[in-house]
């Protein structure tokens, strides 16, 4: 490797980041109830009009529009679920139906009326105002969705809202697109895990656990294989064993060090990268390629360095290889509450809060790329621009909320 970075453009290496993107196509079929966040991998097309039958909204009396301001005979009482006879169209003249919510409306009654709204009412007889809206709280056949229309288009995330709906059309068995498979991995001889004692000397690894948790907040699972030695041969060896993945993420070692060999090891093993290096504030190291058919994806070492550009880059990048149609990040406008200073001549990633149309940057913008606690303060990020040296009080900023949904247009997200 050369030991001197180049430092891409943050756009452009946006750009070729998405573009190492190749949407998977291998897809399984699982139940409804498992599909909340799996990716639709095929049109879903409505086969049962929405709702299935002209139904009433309200408890109340189904009547015929032209018999407004009379007083009515109630013909019968319609329940939800009657069918057959007890739905038959059979008022004569002067006539209403008594009827309850959702229950079914024979065809010879255009109007409903909450039995609240009437006047008289006896087991009997009603009397109907007579400023009645034809149509109302009438819910009409297929007025919702009908049979033949596009509910879902492939690419489509599967929320809450969504399985209501697919339930609705009777559909227990749902096609998405398989899982793709993620490699969690970092580097050190310093590190030690969690259940290990550590010195003074040592630290323990943190970055892996943040990551596969990131990645399980974003919907995907991600399996943690371990810690590459600062050594080439034994980091090429051990590269060789993740080629089966369909990402690899790591953290540390790709900087110019003397014992930064995990580019290198990359390389070794075949690896074509799109950039290393990016003009960013924190995260100048960063390196992002292909490995045959596997997308690496090199975080630097420092946990907050690793976290800020693992949402900024990886995530958007993981979606669409998921093949999701929404990969691009969702910005909110918010008013700055503080003036705070950025390093003009590269991109500044600033943490911060939002809260209720406001963005109050974390610490001043003052906090070393190895912090943790600062992550733990904040629940977003501004982007700046190359150019900008300080973000003044009541100035509207853009910014983008941790774990927001993405969206499928991209907007600007500089400042």
């Amino acid at each position: 490797m050369s030991n001197k970075l180049t430092y891409l453009d943050f756009e452009e290496a946006s750009k070729r980041s998405l573009d190492l993107a190749d949407a998977t196509t291998l897809t399984e079929i699982v139940p409804l109830g498992l599909s909340l966040g799996r990716v639709v991998s095929q049109d879903i097309i409505c086969v049962k009009n929405l709702p299935a039958f002209n139904n009433s909204a309200m408890d109340g009396f189904a009547f015929k529009a032209s018999d407004a301001g009379k007083t009515l005979n109630i013909n019968k009482i319609i329940y939800a679920g009657d069918k057959g006879e007890a739905v038959k169209a059979s008022l004569w003249d002067n006539e209403c139906y008594k009827i309850m919510t959702g229950a079914k409306v024979p065809s010879d009654a255009d109007t409903i009326i909450p039995i609240e709204n009437c006047l008289d009412v006896t087991d009997k007889t009603v009397k109907i105002p007579s400023d009645i809206k034809v149509g109302s709280n009438l819910r009409l056949k297929g007025e919702e969705q009908k049979e033949g229309n596009v509910l879902f288009k492939k690419g489509e995330v599967i929320n809450a809202s969504h399985i209501t709906l697919l339930a609705s059309q009777g559909l227990t068995m749902i096609e998405v697109f398989k899982k793709i498979s993620i490699a969690v991995v970092s580097t050190g001889n310093e590190l030690k895990e969690p259940w290990e004692q550590s010195s003074d000397e040592e630290i323990y690894n943190c970055n892996s656990y943040a990551l596969v948790s990131l990645l399980t907040e974003n919907g995907f699972e991600a399996t943690y294989s371990g810690v590459i030695p600062d050594n080439l041969e034994a980091s090429t060896k051990f590269i060789s064993n993740l080629k089966n993945y369909d990402v690899i993420i790591t953290t540390g070692g790709i900087s110019m060090g003397d014992a930064d060999f995990v580019g290198q090891a990359f390389l070794d093993n075949g690896l074509e990268t799109a950039f290393h290096g990016v003009n960013i504030k924190p995260g100048r190291p960063i390196m992002m390629g292909k490995m045959s058919n596997t997308v690496v994806m090199c975080l630097p070492g420092n946990p907050l360095t690793a976290m800020v550009n693992m949402y900024l880059f990886a995530v958007p990048v993981l979606h669409k290889i998921q093949g999701s149609a929404y990969f691009h990040h969702d910005v909110t406008f918010a008013m700055n509450h503080e003036q705070f200073k950025t390093k003009q001549g590269r991109v500044n990633v600033v943490l911060g809060n939002l809260i209720n149309g406001g963005f109050k940057v974390t610490r001043n913008n003052k906090y070393g790329s190895g912090m943790i606690t600062a992550l733990f303060e904040s629940n977003s990020i501004l982007v700046t621009k190359e150019e900008t040296s300080s973000i003044d009080a009541a100035r509207e900023v853009y910014a983008i909320k941790f774990n927001s949904k993405l969206v499928e247009i991209k907007t600007n997200i500089f400042n």
